[in-house]
Parts: structure tokens; sequence; C-alpha cells
């Protein structure tokens, strides 16, 4: 039970955290905000309003007064809030977009964009779309009850593929490439450091191989030349000038030797200072994740079992793993709660390092070096180190370390380095998958709606009335007549209710109608044409423009 609420505490603490951890995000970002991304968001939200509201040139309804300064306020409202909230202002606007008759079409266009550019997972993004899809049939049945049948579903589904489904697809893929590109300019300026690092490395270890030869051959030459030249100015047999001839010789070699020891010295100047051993233990653990926790980190520290004595290599290699683990967590994971865990088991020490899923999805990166650098620290100290992410997501950093000096294991031939990198590249693949199929799902889109309607023109239509039938039609005429020619033209379904937006009918008529044979696209709808009876007679015809 302990185990389990120790293992939930991270994520009750990032719950209380979020309010203010928000707030500063918001705040940060804001202060981010460049002139000309200001510039830009004052201009998208000026054509909003112009396109939807003042004039309103995609509305045909204009709202005046206080409808309009509340339209211009909702409209405002959503255009900033899907910014920080773009699921939900999603739903929100469909609501209000296809939910009134003010318009708001460029609107939905702008917001369906951001929440495919700004949502991270793909599994929200997919929920948020069917969901939107869901409120966008019920207020097409609510709102237009004259489209019905295959007909009506097809429009509604080319209103919700063309307004939302397509920049919403649009703004996942562009998302996606920037992420690709990003991805790339990190791993191209990553490669840069690596090899700049690889140079130094080189060149150092061809400095201290030099040092070392000069050490062994030069320096040994030189002692024996001293040595000899000691000894040969002790014999008694030589003579004044050849005693200091031999003083003149030992002293150039002892000078050299000199020299070399600066020359050495200037060689190994780039050496790294040795570590503090002492300060970095498996105790100064504490030490540590207290530092995370005032940088900002939501860590907690796990201890269990009975402490003993730890060989020092051994200690130090438990301190680094926790120290990269945090380094890790904090740079791929930001914002993601760290639990460190440090259990004294019967048989060796565990040192784990595990962090959970950030809420804006993993930093795209490979591993770096310090994984490498890790690994052969944990492996020198006798210990086994695994790295790699978590069936449930975030990632893992464990090592098993012995209690006493042992042999050094035998270096692997698949390090989890190397699965590590292969993991990453799976999750990039992916990213890559993803953004190739955002782009070709809205090309589907598209070649639905164009296909389906090019399949209805082509369609002929049977419940027309020619032109001329209706001209010769007479007020008076027996009704028999002409509804016998109605009939033969058949009644399959019309665009909408002919219904709608017709003169009042005559009292006491029953009126039938019909479209027109001759349709223009300068008249701004369909023709429909009525014919109304009363008394066996036709008492009335009519003809209106019904916009479509």
């Amino acid at each position: 039970m302990t185990t389990v609420v120790h293992r939930f505490l991270p994520e009750l603490a990032g719950v209380r955290e979020w309010p203010s951890a928000y707030l500063r995000d918001t705040a940060e970002r804001i202060r981010g905000v460049t002139k000309w991304r200001l510039g830009c968001e004052v201009f998208g939200l000026v054509w909003v309003l112009l396109l939807d509201l003042l004039p309103g040139w995609l509305s045909d309804q204009h709202p005046s007064g206080m409808a309009l300064v509340g339209m211009v306020v909702l409209f405002t409202a959503l255009y900033l809030l899907r910014l920080t909230f773009p699921a939900t202002t999603l739903l929100v606007a469909l609501l209000v977009v296809f939910g009134a008759d003010n318009g708001g079409i460029t609107l939905m266009v702008v917001v369906a964009y951001a929440a495919g550019y700004r949502i991270v997972s793909w599994q929200r993004a997919l929920l948020t779309a069917v969901v939107g899809l869901a409120l966008h049939m019920l207020q097409w049945e609510g709102g237009v009850p004259g489209l019905s049948g295959f007909l009506g579903s097809f429009v509604m589904l080319t209103v919700y593929g063309m307004v939302v489904a397509l920049p919403f697809l649009v703004g996942r893929y562009i998302a996606q490439r920037n992420a690709l590109v990003a991805a790339l300019q990190e791993r191209e300026e990553r490669m840069r450091r690596e090899r700049a690092m690889l140079t130094r490395q080189v060149r150092l270890r061809e400095r201290n191989r030099i040092a070392q030869d000069m050490h062994d051959s030069l320096g040994h030459r030189l002692s024996l030349i001293s040595v000899h030249a000691g000894a040969l100015a002790l014999d008694g047999e030589l003579g004044e000038k050849q005693r200091e001839a031999v003083q003149v010789l030992r002293s150039a070699a002892l000078t050299g030797m000199e020299e070399l020891r600066g020359v050495i010295g200037v060689l190994r100047r780039d050496d790294p200072p040795e570590e503090d051993l002492a300060r970095r233990t498996v105790e100064a653990i504490d030490e540590l994740v207290d530092g995370a926790r005032r940088a900002g980190v939501r860590v907690s520290l796990v201890r269990g079992g009975q402490p003993c004595p730890l060989p020092s290599k051994v200690s130090h290699a438990a301190y680094r793993v926790a120290q990269e683990g945090l380094t890790n967590a904090n740079k791929h994971a930001p914002g993601a709660s760290v639990q460190v865990t440090v259990k004294y088991e019967p048989d060796a020490l565990v040192v784990e390092v595990r962090n959970n899923p950030p809420r804006a999805g993993f930093v795209v990166g490979g591993p770096g070096v310090g994984l490498i650098g890790l690994g052969e620290r944990v492996r020198v100290a006798g210990g086994l180190l695994h790295v790699g992410p978590l069936p449930a997501g975030g990632f893992r950093i464990a090592a098993v370390l012995p209690y006493e000096d042992t042999t050094v294991a035998e270096e692997p031939d698949d390090s989890d380095e190397v699965r590590v990198a292969e993991s990453a590249m799976g999750r990039s693949s992916v990213r890559k998958w993803a953004g190739v199929g955002s782009i070709i799902a809205a090309g589907l889109v598209v070649l639905v709606v164009v296909g389906g309607y090019t399949w209805i023109g082509i369609q002929p239509v049977t419940n027309v009335v020619q032109k001329s039938f209706y001209d010769s039609v007479y007020l008076g005429q027996p009704e028999s007549e002409v509804r016998a020619h109605l009939k033969s033209g058949g009644t399959a379904a019309s665009i909408g209710d002919l219904r709608d937006k017709s003169a009042p009918e005559p009292p006491g008529s029953v009126c039938e109608y019909r479209l027109s044979d001759q349709q223009t696209y300068t008249s701004g709808g369909q023709l429909v044409l009525r014919f109304c009876f009363a008394g066996g007679k036709v008492v009335e015809k009519n003809s209106h423009v019904q916009r479509i």
C-alpha cells in the first residue's frame, strides 16, 4: 500500500500545481510574443470579423446593435482561446457557428486549422474530430430540416469536410512537418557537437600518447645519461678539464629532463580535472533531488532497505545514475513528474529514475553521450544498466550495482544506447508517417467531395416541369388535366423543401410544387413552380426562386 501511495504522490502533486504552472507558462508565452506575431494575430482577427460579421460578406444575416457587439466579443474570445485550448475551442465554435445564422465560416476554418496544428497527441486529435462530427450532425438535423436522405447526409458531410476536417488535417500536416524539420535541425546540431567532442577527445588522447612516449623513452635515456655522467665525474683518473666537461654534460641532462617535464605538462593542460568522488556518493542523492526541486522539477525520492557501506566507485556510479536520469527527464520530458528510487536489496543496490510522459509530448532527440558514459561507469563498477521507454509511456533508467568490488563486466555488443537510438528512430518514423497520413486524409476529403458532387451533377432530375407547360396552364383549367401531366414527371427528391420561402397558399386550396426545367446560375437559386387546386379546378399558378 505504501508503494502505491508513493507512486501516486507525484501525480497528485502535479494536479495541485497545474493551475500555477499553467499561469506561469502562459505568462512566459505572452512575454515571448514578438511584434510581428502580434501584428499577424490582429490582422487575422480583423479579417475574421470582416468576413463573418462586419459587414459579413460570407453571412446571410447581419446582426446589429447589442447582438453585433456580443457576436464580436464571442468571436474574438474564440479566436484567442484557440491558442491555448484548441480542442475545446473547436467544439464550442462548432456549436456557435452551425447553431446560429450569423455566419462564422471564416472563424470555423481558422479554429479548425489551429486545433489540427496545436493538438499534439493523435489520439486526442482523433477524439476531437469524432466528437466535432457528432455535434455537427446534431446541429444539422435541428437547423436544416429541408435536406434529408442521401443528399442531405452528403451535403452535411461536405460542409464538415471542407470547413472543419480539411483545415484540421492541413494544420496537423504542417505541425508534423515543422516537428520533423526541428528534429532534423536538432540532430544536425547534435552531430556537430559530437564531432567536435570526438575531435577534442582524439586530440587529447594523441597528446597523452605522445607525452607518455616521451616520458617512457626520452626521459629514460636522459636519466641514464645523467646517472652515467654522475658516475664518470667520480672517476679519479679524470683531469680537471675532463671533470668539468662531465659536469656540463650532467647539467645538460638534468636541464633536458626539466624541460621534458614542462613539455609534458603543456601537452596535458587540457585534461579534465579529477572529480571530487567524496562529494558525489549515494548519500548525496538527497542533495541532488533537493536541487532539482528548487529548479522547478516535480521529483520525489523513495529509499528502501538497510543502508550498508559501499565501495567508492559503486557509490559514485549510483550518484551518476540519479544525476543523469534527472538531466534526461528535464531535457526530454519537461514538466513531467520524476521518481528517484534508491533501494538496498539483499544482494545488490538498485538505483532507478523514471519519469511520466509530459503533457506536450516527448521532445524529439536521440541518446547523447551522457548515457554512453553512464553505461561505461556502471560497467566499470561491476553493475548492469537498463535504459528504455516504459510500456505506459515515460522513460526509465535503472542500474543494479554490487556491494563489493568485482571484476569489470565485458563490454556488451548490443548496448542499451543502441536500443534507445532505435526506439527514438521508431518514434521519428511514426511522426513521419503521421504527417503523410494527414495530407493523404486531406486529399481524400477533397476527392470525395469533388467526386460526390460530380456524381450528383450527372444524375437525371425527374421531378421537373417544362416551362412551356407552366405557361400553358390557365386559371379554371380542370385539375385532372394538370395532375396527369404532373404525375408523369416523377417524384424524385430535390434539394430542400420546395415550399420554403414561397408565398402563402390560397385558403382552402391544395398546392403542388415542382422544379422548372429552366435553371440558370444567375438566378441565385432554383426556380420552383406552384400549382394550386380548389373545387376541381386550377385556382392559382405561381413561381418563386428558392435560394439553396
